[in-house]
């Protein structure tokens, strides 16, 4: 290869990654090509990006320009070179077993026609109660070989869910109708007050196929409103009916799987040309539709028909009529039609019509119009904050040691408290413990949105989401240990005596909070007799992961912090302490008043997570939420940084609890909100039980976030307070 006058030849290698079909449905362009590399090129250009990921090297080359030596350019590419080489080999070993091995939920199941399919059902559940019930806990139709539970993740029991079993038997490309399910037994008193206290609290039920839950359209004011699963009945005036009938239609599509082979090169390396296989006919379940209805059907004529058979007659499904009147004494027959339909929609879409939400336009525009507005009015306070302290700093620095001295005597501001700013706060190990989980819970939080906004924690792959975070904040215990000793250690001038006593509340202050919160919602959701209630196995579970996990990794967090280094004062603490002069206002006030920016940028996406919570919607934005959440922290970080200065310029230097709740105070409005969206957003919810859930859950929430921000606010202060007197002469 030549040489060019204006360029030097980089190394340069480009890597054609073969995605997942998850990916795919994630906007995100496969190419079809291979892996490929060449060893140098002479483009200067910056490479764009289609499908590919091209690393070039320059800094490097302007290094060696800059010493004028051959050598040492060639030293330094082909060091680096290597380097990179040892990265991108194992990068992309990690997407060749993503390749082999789908997420949950994201592997798309080949059926031959004739094949069965199973059906399951998941809990009953109402966005008027907030309390799931198990599916057969009504008088349904049961399965002949018995009711088996299917293999739930914690995140799964957590939420609530337990995944059965059904009787409904389909069969791929299989048209069926007038499917005669089963016939019940006279429904007793019992039985009846409870259908129709579901059919009250408006109670959905919830079947799933190939993992993608029952969707039911229905046209209201010429639109078409989506819902996951269908009610239990109706009630129309005096008279209660049950859908008894349902009209299944799965869409379906040509099975297609490209088998790609990739491999990963190196500059020298050989090539190998990938194989494209289409896999034999089959088929792939792309939707699952259900219509249901109430039919009064002829008892007379159900009496020769067996279970799965035939009803004699042609039953009419019309969703808008009723005919299964509920009556004690009385039984109930189901049954089921179910047919197959060829769809357009492929694989990687087959989620779309859960993930649209109503109202994307204004979801979109108003936070986009909040963040521009927030990161205008943060800059805005951030370039006044910069102007005032480096011109106090170039104003004190220009005088000399006398003048300083008669200036500390005659002026007043933040320069005066010297002595004091770095005084040890009250109650100084729970504001360690404090900051420590806040860190830990902010950490899980960006961890647990990133990957989920890379789609490993998609609506597919139910309970993913809750066992990452639980996951993720179990094995942050280091993080929490490590953080929480070297404040210790800090405001102790560098002694680590009682670092195992700080480790130790670390490891239980959030987490027993959470599990005495936890208790008491548990043993409400217990006494109603609701599958939401925690199993005691999984409670099991939840403790020995505590202990035997978490504590642990505190502490050895702590330990090593006891080895590390500390931040040292720049200035020295006299023993008495400075008086701090009357104030015209409460400090509180103030700090207080500071959470409303930091929830300016939060509410509009709030109102999506609350409805995606309790209102049954799928909530699927995490790349736009993981912006907010950065943007979140900017805020916070900048309110608790201003709030600080002020305090010192009113020569208050007791700025340590207030740098904490200045950023923290968001968590009440969040609060407050919390119970605006109780009165006005669920008027439905219904029974003190349900209410206090709702409460209880919203109170852990708060409190988690109160944590995560408040340990940026005192953070950000006192970085910021260490640094700012350390750019100060004293003597």
């Amino acid at each position: 290869m030549q040489r060019q006058n204006t360029c030097v030849p980089v190394p340069l290698i480009t890597f054609h990654l073969q995605f997942p079909p998850y990916f795919q449905a994630s906007k995100i362009s496969p190419s079809s090509s291979i892996l490929h590399s060449s060893t140098h090129s002479t483009q200067c250009t910056p490479s764009s990006f289609h499908g590919s990921v091209t690393f070039i090297y320059k800094k490097q080359l302007l290094i060696a320009f800059k010493f004028g030596s051959k050598d040492i350019l060639q030293r330094s590419l082909m060091g680096s070179f290597n380097r990179i080489k040892k990265f991108l080999l194992i990068s992309c070993l990690i997407f060749e077993f993503g390749h082999a091995y789908y997420l949950p939920g994201s592997f798309p199941h080949k059926y031959d026609v004739g094949d069965q399919l199973s059906v399951k059902v998941n809990s009953l559940t109402s966005i008027d109660t907030e309390i799931p019930y198990g599916y057969y806990s009504l008088p349904f139709c049961k399965p002949p070989d018995g009711i088996k539970d299917s293999a739930e993740n914690l995140g799964e029991l957590l939420m609530g869910d337990r995944i059965e079993n059904s009787p409904y038997r389909f069969k791929m490309f299989k048209n069926e109708t007038e499917i005669v399910m089963c016939k019940t037994n006279p429904i007793s008193h019992d039985e009846y007050q409870t259908l129709k206290e579901r059919i009250d609290e408006m109670y959905q039920v919830n079947v799933n196929l190939d993992n993608l839950p029952a969707i039911r359209y229905m046209q209201r004011d010429g639109f078409y409103v989506r819902w996951t699963g269908y009610p239990v009945g109706i009630k129309v005036e005096d008279a209660y009916y049950l859908f008894n009938h349902l009209k299944f239609t799965v869409l379906v599509h040509k099975y297609e799987h490209d088998n790609v082979v990739s491999v990963v090169g190196t500059g020298d390396g050989e090539l190998i040309t990938p194989t494209n296989e289409t896999m034999g006919d089959g088929y792939m379940v792309v939707g699952f539709e259900v219509i249901p209805c109430s039919v009064n059907h002829d008892q007379a004529l159900l009496k020769n028909v067996t279970p799965y058979g035939t009803y004699p007659a042609k039953i009419k499904c019309d969703p808008v009529s009723v005919g299964m009147m509920l009556k004690e004494n009385e039984p109930i027959s189901f049954t089921y039609e179910v047919s197959f339909v060829k769809s357009d929609i492929k694989w990687p879409s087959r989620w779309d019509a859960y993930l649209k939400m109503e109202g994307a336009k204004v979801h979109w525009f108003s936070i986009l119009n909040s963040l521009m507005v927030v990161t205008f009015l943060a800059g805005i306070v951030l370039v006044i904050f910069l102007r005032t302290i480096r011109r106090d700093l170039a104003r004190y620095e220009e005088l000399d040691r006398e003048a300083q001295a008669q200036m500390n005597e005659e002026l007043s501001g933040w320069k005066l408290v010297v002595a004091d700013v770095f005084r040890p706060p009250e109650n100084s190990q729970l504001l360690c413990v404090m900051v420590a989980d806040g860190c830990r819970i902010l950490a899980m939080a960006i961890v647990t949105i990133f990957f989920a906004a890379l789609g490993f924690m998609s609506p597919a792959a139910r309970g993913t989401l809750i066992t990452g975070m639980l996951m993720f904040y179990v094995f942050l215990g280091v993080v929490a240990g490590y953080v929480a000793v070297w404040l210790w250690k800090t405001l102790a001038a560098g002694e680590p005596r009682g670092w195992f006593s700080v480790s130790w509340r670390v490891a239980c202050f959030f987490p027993g909070i959470s599990f005495l919160i936890l208790t008491i919602l548990n043993s409400l959701l217990w006494g109603s007799g609701s599958t939401g209630a925690i199993p005691f196995t999984t409670f099991l579970v939840l403790i020995l992961m505590w202990f035997c996990i978490s504590v642990p990794l505190t502490l050895i967090g702590g330990l090593v912090a006891t080895k590390g280094r500390y931040m040292e004062y720049p200035v020295r603490t006299n023993q008495i302490p400075r008086e701090v002069p009357p104030q015209r206002f409460p400090s509180w006030i103030l700090v207080l008043g500071a959470g409303t920016l930091p929830f300016g940028t939060l509410f509009i996406e709030l109102f999506f997570i609350m409805s995606s919570i309790w209102l049954g919607r799928v909530y699927y934005v995490f790349g736009f939420l993981f912006i907010v959440l950065i943007l979140l922290v900017t805020v916070c970080a900048e309110v608790s940084l201003v709030l600080t200065y002020m305090h010192l310029c009113v020569e208050d230097w007791r700025w340590w609890w207030k740098s904490f709740f200045a950023s923290g105070s968001v968590s009440l409005y969040v609060f407050l909100y919390s119970i605006n969206y109780l009165v006005f957003d669920l008027k439905t919810l219904s029974g003190p039980v349900s209410a206090m859930l709702y409460l209880g859950y919203s109170l852990f929430m708060v409190t988690a976030m109160l944590l995560a921000t408040g340990a940026v606010g005192f953070l950000t202060s006192f970085f910021f307070v260490h640094r700012l007197f350390s750019s100060v002469k004293i003597d």
